[in-house]
């Protein structure tokens, strides 16, 4: 079982409605937080992030997490739904307040540690372009990096399916309905029904809904005058780590082109990341689960997370990770187990001891079983 830890960190930062754009308030209440909890330093960086370090030594361990969430705010309450379990709700307590709570209450209990820095981060905008994220890859240079997202305290993500946007746009000039011409929405329905059929055939032989391309029709929109028709359809494609962001505007553009159909790129396109399967930050992981009586599991999303972001530039031994039920995100009923909060502290906490501490790496190195 896991040890009993305070929850005021989780409770006190759900509290604070924060949806994207809107994050000024739980960020400097997590930075008081912190203050609070005796993180040697703790302060708003450029870019709007709460930033609380720990120890200054040359190595650094980065626990990433957003304070941002979607919009619709849910009373925040605590409800004891069997005797001894209690459960929080409110928007955040799952994605993702609640991991990054847990990093925060983890790595204040386990305090300075020689020859290392703990850096905690609550990072805006995650739901939105990730300008958080995107504002600490050059900031900061880790060894090891735990990225925060609901996992359930018994299980870790290794990887995150890459995503990219478009419009498709046709114009076409007014003509009889009984003519035969193509309208403008005639153009970019079938434009959007030959991506659809090509993306069913690239599945075909994609066994893992990680492997596939997903393909989602976002809206529509048409106006005409007397002259012309303008019809826009806006599409994405939720992507494998096989196939990047360019490769997706190639093909469809290469669909649409020869139909007078045009393109435009929209919002950041963010390329797939994978995780390493084996790597010391997953041992680790995987023993401090076990530590506490549980066989751990892995989870690859389809969706994207900060993971996509400081990946490829960080390049180190990292892992995605945090308590609460991933289905339960942007929902109304969003909540979490006090229990599994508890859990997945206890569990942070050891794998920071074991990544930190050289004859506990050596021995994570054998726990993948």
């Amino acid at each position: 079982m896991a040890e009993s830890h305070n929850a005021e960190t989780l409770i006190g930062l759900v509290s604070q409605y924060g949806p994207s754009g809107e994050e000024s308030g739980a960020v400097t209440w997590l930075v008081e937080r912190m203050r609070s909890l005796g993180f040697e330093t703790a302060n708003i960086d450029e870019t709007g992030n709460a930033v609380g370090l720990i120890g200054k030594g040359p190595r650094q361990l980065v626990l990433l997490g957003h304070i941002d969430t979607v919009p619709g705010e849910i009373p925040v309450r605590l409800e004891e739904i069997q005797p001894g379990n209690l459960v929080l709700y409110g928007r955040g307590s799952v994605d993702a307040k609640g991991p990054l709570a847990a990093f925060t209450d983890a790595a204040s209990q386990g305090g300075q540690i020689e020859g290392w820095q703990l850096v905690v981060i609550g990072a805006i905008d995650e739901e939105r372009d990730s300008i958080g994220a995107r504002g600490v890859t050059g900031r900061y240079n880790p060894d090891y990096a735990i990225i925060g997202e609901p996992s359930g305290w018994n299980r870790v993500t290794l990887g995150y399916k890459g995503a990219a946007w478009a419009d498709l746009m046709a114009k076409r000039k007014m003509s009889h309905t009984a003519s035969g011409q193509e309208s403008a929405c005639e153009a970019v329905v079938s434009a959007w029904n030959e991506i659809a059929g090509w993306v069913d055939k690239y599945n075909q032989d994609k066994n893992r809904i990680f492997e596939k391309i997903l393909l989602t029709l976002r809206g529509m929109h048409s106006v005409d005058d007397e002259f012309e028709q303008n019809a826009r359809l806006s599409v994405g494609g939720r992507l494998p780590v096989e196939f990047a962001p360019d490769q997706w505007y190639r093909k469809i553009r290469e669909i649409c082109d020869p139909r007078n159909v045009s393109t435009k790129e929209k919002g950041y396109p963010i390329p797939a990341y994978a995780c390493d399967k084996n790597s010391i930050v997953v041992r680790a992981f995987l023993s401090a689960i076990r530590e506490q009586g549980e066989r751990p599991g892995f989870v690859y999303k389809t969706g994207t997370a900060d993971l996509n972001i400081v990946g490829p530039v960080w390049r180190c031994p990292m892992v995605v990770y945090g308590p609460g039920d991933s289905s339960l995100d942007h929902t109304p009923d969003e909540h979490i187990s006090i229990d599994e909060y508890n859990r997945s502290v206890a569990v942070i906490k050891s794998v920071i001891a074991r990544l930190t501490s050289p004859s506990e790496m050596d021995h994570t190195q054998s726990a993948l079983s």
